[in-house]
């Protein structure tokens, strides 16, 4: 591993929301570079196939497990499955994650309730789960994927933009609670992916409008935030803790 720190054989990654988008291509990544990895979502026949095309020619074990973050106790169960699939969990992803738009003046409490539950308590429930056994073995790396629209926002994003927010808030201080047992905790925050989320999420006007928002003038391909989590989940990202990566085309760059 001292030759290439970005070498993750040995290693036991979980991703949420790993069935497609982001977090199938975050996954394939971990597994290429060597790590076994866990992914979840809340359907199986999703995960059965992703499981199969993120091991596609590759040593790594892909394991999957039906999980719903919405559910505290889906959450707390997914850890010890992760754990029991691969012996040990080395890397966690928060990924699984979702927006409902509502002003915030009509959102709805189920809305708001799910969505808090999903976008940043399991991300807690997970992180304390599975930081246990990472400080046992003195080594770990948790990354919540946040955005940049936890730094901006547009209309009807009042609830996403605020879990998205506090996951580099909670990055932050977990950095502090761990960073003493070699565990980082960092964020991630995507600008415009071009995801299934994404494609429900903005209209086709708004799709081209976030496009010229970017410097590069494009959204992204989810294979280009492989690298990004690679750096925070390998050795590589050593001393890279508490803070948020942000990759977005320059969309943060270009202010107008």
């Amino acid at each position: 591993m001292a030759n290439n720190p970005f070498d993750l054989t040995g290693r036991a990654a979980l991703v949420t929301g790993g069935s497609k988008g982001l977090g199938k291509a975050m996954a394939r990544g971990l597994a290429q570079a060597g790590a076994d990895v866990v992914i979840s979502s809340r359907h199986e026949d999703e995960l059965r196939e992703a499981a199969r095309e993120i091991g596609e020619g590759l040593p790594a074990k892909i394991h999957y497990v039906v999980a719903d973050m919405t559910r505290r106790a889906d959450a707390v169960r997914l850890a010890e499955q992760a754990v029991a699939a691969c012996g040990r969990i080395d890397i966690l992803v928060n990924n699984a994650g979702a927006n409902n738009p509502q002003p915030i003046d009509a959102i709805q409490d189920e809305v708001w309730d799910d969505l808090i539950e999903l976008n940043l308590s399991s991300c807690m429930a997970l992180s304390r789960a599975l930081a246990p056994g990472m400080k046992e073995r003195r080594w770990g790396r948790i990354i919540h994927i946040s955005s940049i629209m936890g730094y901006f926002s547009t209309p009807g994003r009042s609830a996403y933009s605020a879990t998205k927010s506090a996951l580099m808030g909670l990055a932050r201080a977990s950095a502090s609670d761990l960073g003493e047992f070699g565990i980082t905790v960092n964020s991630i925050a995507p600008g415009p992916f071009v995801t299934d989320l994404a494609r429900t999420m903005f209209s086709e006007a708004e799709q081209t409008a976030f496009a010229r928002r970017t410097a590069l003038g494009r959204w992204g391909r989810p294979e280009e935030l492989v690298g990004p989590v690679l750096l925070l989940a390998s050795d590589a990202g050593a001393y890279i803790t508490g803070s948020t990566l942000t990759v977005d085309g320059g969309a943060l760059a270009k202010a107008f």
